[in-house]
């Protein structure tokens, strides 16, 4: 529902005021001000709508598809194969992280291959976009620059330049003067949205938002912001390490179940074609608490290494340091680990790390995690050619995961030999030729295959 804007007019002298007071400040005279209301400006009224009739479903023209590539080909992935024209697409992610920069790339690509571009920047000034432009070496005479927060400037320049894409950088600051709220409130939020979605849809010009995160990590602002947008996108990794995801949260134009790696290098945000070559690259030989994981990023598989440290604990509460992987997973493993199997380990300090700066949030790595903390704690290094999948119950069984057949086929490719699965997955495997399928049943198990040597 489109607010309404309230003023006080004087009577006296024609004072405007955002609220009431019972002494006009312009002409001093006592009870002169009076409510007016106005609705906003910016949103179509009824009178100026198009009128829509109902039409048969079969009748209703559906465009062929028409996408905009955006020069990066995890970009496009995540996308479903691109940009759709009139689409509304919001990009979140953590302070720094490279949101600006991966937008600035992909505006430069769309202004050199299809048509203006225009960067409305509320946050920064025009000279600090400038700055990262020419440090990522983007130079493009049709990439426009604009630094306004209100957002009837910004409809004006639009309707003058009428760019094939608007970036909104970021939602949080923009503002609309119809609403005598601050920018950042709920409200301004829910209504700038609402209007940048009409613009949308009414000019088929792509529009991009930024938006802030809370401390746990959501997008910032109502909940309903999320729905009204077309696609949700989050950039995520850690500030410490080069590798990025690009994680497709909501996508009316393809699948939800995309993830695109980046890495953050002097010239911008890159594509990382082999992700998994890259994680495994610096892994150590024969080292006790190593073991490589078989994941999903979306529909990709992906291996990473998992690496553990057990060391007998000092006074006090036992130490736990999880990074790339939940930490109640840990702990749930580890008490399996210390009641199915007899490991004296819950009153060990634990550190867990997934190698890279990536994050492992699906239960097919609680194998994988159980494993590389059994063999740091026992010092048996497990095979350099192992690699293991499979979620852990609290009865200690290891249950079927997703996909098996592409992260064995990512494993072989990769030249792992013995490939540990759970038994329930076994009648689904297409064995790849040169490996060793090994399916268990329990955890048990699965320790005395890695460690009977």
């Amino acid at each position: 529902m489109t607010k309404v804007r309230t003023k006080f007019l004087c009577q006296q002298c024609g004072f405007e005021a955002a609220k009431w007071v019972g002494r006009c400040p312009g002409c001093l005279e006592w009870n002169s001000l009076v409510e007016k209301t106005a609705a906003p400006s910016f949103p179509l009224r009824s009178d100026q709508k198009p009128v829509n009739n109902p039409q048969v479903i079969s009748d209703v023209l559906v465009d062929s598809g028409i996408r905009y590539r955006t020069g990066s080909a995890e970009v496009d992935r995540v996308l479903g194969g691109g940009l759709v024209p009139g689409s509304l697409v919001l990009l979140s992610g953590d302070p720094g992280i490279g949101k600006s920069t991966l937008l600035l790339q992909v505006a430069r690509w769309l202004s050199d291959q299809n048509g203006p571009v225009l960067y409305v920047t509320a946050e920064e000034s025009v000279q600090q976009i400038a700055l990262r432009a020419s440090r990522l070496g983007i130079n493009s005479n049709r990439l426009m620059v604009l630094g306004e927060a209100d957002l009837g400037i910004v409809a004006e320049h639009i309707k003058q330049l009428n760019p094939l894409m608007v970036i909104i950088d970021s939602i949080q600051t923009v503002f609309s003067p119809e609403l005598v709220m601050a920018p950042g409130t709920l409200g301004q939020v829910r209504e700038s949205t609402a209007f940048l979605m009409n613009l949308a849809k009414t000019t088929q010009i792509v529009v991009w938002i930024v938006g802030h995160v809370t401390k746990d990590g959501a997008i910032a602002g109502p909940r309903v912001l999320e729905h009204m947008v077309d696609v949700v996108l989050h950039l995520d990794g850690e500030r410490h390490h080069s590798f990025r995801i690009l994680r497709g949260m909501k996508n009316r134009f393809g699948s939800t179940n995309e993830s695109g790696i980046l890495e953050m290098q002097e010239t911008g945000l890159v594509d990382v074609t082999n992700p998994s070559e890259w994680f495994l690259t610096e892994r150590p030989i024969n080292a006790a608490g190593s073991v490589v994981v078989a994941t999903l990023e979306g529909t990709r598989p992906l291996l990473v290494e998992v690496q553990a440290l057990v060391v007998p604990g000092g006074f006090g509460q036992p130490r736990r340091s999880i990074t790339g992987a939940d930490y109640n997973r840990v702990s749930l493993i580890l008490a399996v680990l210390e009641k199915r199997v007899g490991l004296n380990i819950l009153n060990q300090d634990v550190f867990v790390n997934v190698v890279g700066g990536t994050k492992v949030i699906e239960p097919a790595a609680d194998l994988g995690i159980a494993l590389a903390l059994a063999s740091s704690f026992k010092g048996i290094p497990a095979n350099r050619d192992l690699l293991v999948t499979g979620e852990i119950g609290l009865t200690g069984e290891i249950r079927s995961v997703g996909q098996i057949n592409k992260r064995l086929q990512e494993a072989a490719r990769l030249g792992f030999k013995q490939l540990i699965i759970p038994k329930g997955n076994e009648r689904q495997v297409k064995n790849p030729a040169g490996t060793e399928l090994i399916g268990v049943v329990t955890l048990e198990e699965a320790l005395e295959v890695v460690f009977s040597g």
